[in-house]
């Protein structure tokens, strides 16, 4: 036996062979049947060679799980994780550690998918329905999104919704009060400019003097201040406008709801319910509206509908708003929300109740009250009267002030106006409160918190009846009433609400979800596990930089990994999402051409395969969409776009264009695509949603594009958290590099840092990003390119596999898929009457989620296995898919009923097998729900049966429903 090297034993590539599905006796056993004789060969047979990398990647050796942790501790040990009174829409909070273990930290509920198919992701839904309830309680509005990316982006979505439903049609003034959060004024005048409207910022008494379509005010302002707007909203409103207001979530907890004022549009950011700051995100944005306003509401919503047994059933409501559907008319290109970090806030109320959130609230409230009665009593200025939690102080030596908050290890906000700002929060303790005092004062000021606490309680700081809070500001109605807001206090109960809730959904930590074009890999422990750590979780967005030299250390050298993977030449961090990544895209390109004397070039070319996000971006950014055909092989017709790049030179902006294509292959011509448009000149966006088939083999600076987003959500391992959080990071050639999204806030020193952001902070959902940089530090050169390739090996073995059974609607070179594969449906609903929702719902009865479904053709699945699911798992999918081919082949020859059969009733559940009338079936209890034995063995219960999305839309209910109908 020969001994192995001590470079062998100690295993540096270990973390590969754990990331990669297949051992290699099984990799070489699926080479042996696609009819490869290794990896290398099936990618030669596969990838066109004229794009092929001519050398490789230079990220680095593969290094151990140990190795890598240690390294990304040194890392985070350098953040300085200072107290933040800093607030601006970020805050401290505690996160309850049985949400933090059962939820942020679970697989259960960080690994499932967008909830496309709701009868396997009941509980997922359930905890967001609360998410809606919450969001609708507080404000005083009628229906809530399912949550938005954040709050900046959601006041963004808020102007434009205002410009959909204002009946003041001839306006085009959006007015923002000049006391808005900075970084969401930044962001609105962002998107603003691509739909040519005028901003006005002004005093918010001042909107009134405007004709408008629609309004933006902040409450609680950003130095503190609350005011009763009610007269004024009254006012606008008779003027046709929308009111939009941005809202603090724990502060409405004790005030009166901006819908009892008047307001239309309610959004903000549920951050302070339990979800870290994270250097800026992952957050949840709530978005609450009108009822009258619902068909333009942007981004998801959780509705109640009901199944074919007539059981209350939650779903995605109105789906047909949405930019998949829609496309270019789409009410937004929102296609991730925060679904993972919504779930966790909607907990916090859950958890808490309506009496915890006053008492944290009173208590926030409280400590404010404490600390501005004492500065007024040493004779510091006020800048506001009224307050909640923040107050600001003018007349202040800020210099020396600063000064002695820093070398206390505490960041306050610094107005350029020299005005010092302090907002408190949950956190925050006495003892906080009296170094506040040393702070601002100076030693020897002799104030005493429970002194002053005394004097407030008795009425003798603000006067008997009156406080920080105006009398008619006071919230009077009632908060989360509903039961499960009063079930669920005690620890256990919570733990075992959570699990519950965990059971209905089916999640990667239960099997493979092939979602074709959206990549659900491995999210591995390790790469998890910094998240949590609170050098990375407590960090404020908006902190010195010097106190970030852990997070600019981890951005640069993630940004390092994507600019040698990519072929780009610089990357932008910013956007928090895919859809946020190609609207940032495109607006470099739109900034790129204005500058060089082009502003007119405003088409888009899109070929018609495209997801439906591309097109609704393109509008997003102020571009038309002109849709270039495609070929009977699923690729680019290049005549037909020759053709219109020809006629539509001088307006040409640019294409957006998929590699390898939506239709799951590498299209021969794609470097002859970029020349064409190049020509005619425009630039090249190509999206990045299937980078995980070229890192490492080619890039799309190599093919000759000159824009990418980057969803490090699908390729780079960050998990889709049941519908987010993502991230859009764009990798840009350096013409592009000096027009990508800057910030008004943090300025580290670059070209753009001037231009207007995208997401509301500068590094968008920064906490998130030692994910991918774990990923792409253990994998290494060799195991990021392995990676790509396993992906293209478990995509045609699967496709090989099904061949025989479905056919495969498109192939590339030597009949090789890329790493996802169509098989289409149509032929056999024409022979059996079984649709493709049929077989996506029987696959629910088999323990998986379906493939993607009619997309990118109607009537078809997309299967995308990836390299992390073994061939055991493979074997298992294709077994049930060939299994329901065979029940379809049952209803063709007539032995079952077209509209009886396991495929038309699935999925089915214990409610069905229970009862008696189920022996009038023509299938047995056992077809029905243990169809093999891979199920018998791991059984996953539905429990709900196939939902009716019909009647959830035509009866709309968007908030929790009473206990007894799940009874």
């Amino acid at each position: 036996m020969t001994k192995q090297t001590l470079t062998q034993l100690e295993q540096h590539e270990l973390f590969l062979s754990r990331h990669i599905g297949p051992n290699e006796t099984q990799q070489q056993e699926m080479l042996n049947y696609v009819g490869a004789e290794s990896l290398e060969d099936l990618t030669a047979q596969t990838v066109p060679g004229s794009i092929r990398l001519p050398q490789e990647l230079t990220i680095g050796d593969s290094c151990g799980e140990a190795e890598g942790t240690a390294y990304i501790r040194i890392i985070a040990d350098k953040n300085k994780v200072f107290k933040s009174y800093i607030g601006m829409g970020y805050y401290g909070t505690e996160v309850p550690n049985v949400i933090l273990r059962n939820v942020f930290e679970n697989p259960g509920w960080y690994t499932a998918y967008t909830p496309y198919q709701p009868e396997i992701a009941q509980g997922r839904l359930e905890a967001i329905l609360n998410f809606q309830q919450v969001s609708m309680d507080l404000t005083g509005l009628d229906l809530a999104s399912a949550s938005l990316l954040d709050e900046a982006t959601a006041a963004a979505e808020a102007m434009a919704m205002a410009k959909r439903v204002s009946k003041a049609k001839k306006a085009n003034i959006f007015f923002v009060a000049d006391d808005v959060f900075p970084q969401t004024l930044d962001v609105v005048q962002t998107r603003a400019e691509c739909f040519g409207f005028e901003v006005i910022v002004g005093p918010a008494e001042e909107a009134a003097n405007y004709e408008l379509f629609g309004a933006l005010f902040q409450y609680t302002n950003r130095h503190g201040e609350i005011t009763d707007n009610t007269e004024l909203f009254a006012k606008l409103a008779e003027k046709k406008a929308i009111v939009t207001v941005a809202a603090d979530i724990m502060s409405l907890v004790l005030l009166k709801s901006p819908g009892s004022m008047g307001a239309d549009i309610v959004f903000g950011s549920a951050q302070r319910f339990g979800v870290p700051m994270g250097y800026g995100g992952p957050h949840a944005a709530f978005f609450v509206a009108r009822d009258a306003h619902k068909r333009s509401m942007p981004g998801r919503i959780i509705g109640v509908s009901k199944d074919t047994r007539g059981n209350k059933a939650l779903r995605m409501a109105m789906q047909t708003r949405e930019q998949h559907i829609r496309r270019e008319k789409a009410n937004s290109n929102i296609c991730t929300a925060q679904i993972l970090l919504a779930n966790m806030a909607s907990f916090y109320a859950v958890f808490h109740g309506a009496v915890g959130l006053k008492n944290i609230a009173s208590r926030i409230n409280r400590l404010t009250d404490i600390l501005a009665v004492g500065l007024k009593a040493k004779g510091v200025e006020l800048v506001n009267n009224t307050w909640f939690d923040t107050v600001s102080l003018k007349g202040l030596d800020v210099d020396a002030v600063n000064a002695r908050a820093l070398a206390a290890e505490m960041n306050l906000r610094i107005d350029a106006d020299g005005i010092v700002g302090i907002s408190l929060d949950e956190t925050t303790t006495r003892e906080d409160i009296a170094q506040l005092f040393d702070v601002i004062l100076g030693e020897g000021h002799k104030l005493d918190v429970t002194a002053i606490d005394t004097d407030i309680i008795n009425g003798a700081a603000f006067g008997e009846g009156k406080g920080s809070i105006p009398a008619e500001l006071i919230r009077h109605d009632k908060i989360l009433s509903h039961p499960t807001f009063s079930s669920y206090q005690s620890e256990t109960e919570m733990m075992r609400y959570i699990k519950r809730l965990e059971n209905k959904d089916l999640a990667l930590n239960h099997s493979m979800i092939s979602l074709g074009s959206c990549t659900m890999k491995l999210n591995a422990a390790v790469e998890m596990l910094p998240v949590s750590w609170p050098e990375f979780a407590n960090m404020h967005p908006f902190c010195p930089l010097d106190q970030a030299e852990g997070y600019t250390q981890l951005i640069n050298e993630l940004s390092d990994f994507l600019v040698n993977i990519t072929g780009y030449d610089a990357v932008c961090i910013q956007p928090n999402s895919g859809a946020q990544g190609e609207y940032a895209g495109l607006l470099a390109i739109k900034k790129y051409h204005e500058s060089r004397g082009d502003g007119h070039r405003d088409i888009c070319l899109i070929p018609q395969s495209a997801h439906g996000t591309n097109p609704a971006s393109a509008q997003l950014a102020g571009m038309k969409v002109v849709v270039t055909a495609c070929d009977k092989d699923g690729n680019v017709d290049l005549e037909d776009l020759r053709a219109k790049a020809a006629e539509l030179a001088d307006s040409l902006s640019c294409i957006m264009i998929t590699y390898p294509s939506t239709h799951g292959v590498y299209e021969e011509s794609i470097s002859e695509i970029c020349d064409i448009v190049h020509q005619h000149g425009g630039q090249v966006y190509l999206d990045g949603a299937n980078m995980n088939a070229q890192v490492g083999l080619t890039s799309p600076g190599f093919i000759g594009a000159d824009v990418s987003h980057l969803n490090l959500h699908k390729t780079f391992a960050i998990p889709h958290g049941g519908g987010g959080p993502g991230m859009g990071p764009i990798g840009i050639k350096k013409h592009l590099a000096p027009f990508v999204a800057g910030h008004q806030i943090v300025k580290p020193g670059r070209e753009s840092d001037n231009n207007g952001a995208v997401s509301a902070a500068p590094y968008g959902s920064a906490s998130i990003l030692p994910i991918s940089w774990m990923y792409i530090k253990l994998l290494g050169t060799k195991g990021v390119k392995q990676s790509t390739q396993m992906a293209l090996l478990n995509a045609n073995y699967v496709m090989k596999k099904l061949s025989g059974h479905y056919p495969v609607l498109f192939t590339g070179r030597n009949d090789r898929v890329a790493h996802e594969c169509i098989i289409d449906l149509r032929p056999l609903k024409e022979t059996s009457g079984v649709t493709e929702m049929d077989i996506a719902k029987r696959l629910n009865d088999y323990g998986f989620h379906a493939p993607t479904m009619s997309f990118p053709v109607a009537g078809t699945l997309m299967i995308e296995p990836t390299e992390s699911e073994s061939k055991v798992e493979l074997d298992r999918f294709v077994e049930a898919m060939i299994s329901i081919r065979g029940e379809i082949a049952k209803v063709e020859a007539g032995e079952w009923p077209s509209d009886n059969n396991p495929l038309h009733n699935a999925p089915h559940t214990l409610a069905d097998i229970m009862d008696s009338e189920f022996d009038s079936r023509p299938y047995s209890r056992e077809e029905a729900v243990f169809p093999s034995a891979a199920v018998k063995a791991n059984k996953f219960w539905p429990t709900v049966n196939r939902i009716d999305d019909v009647y959830g839309d035509r009866n709309l209910m968007c908030s929790c429903v009473p206990l007894s109908d799940y009874e």
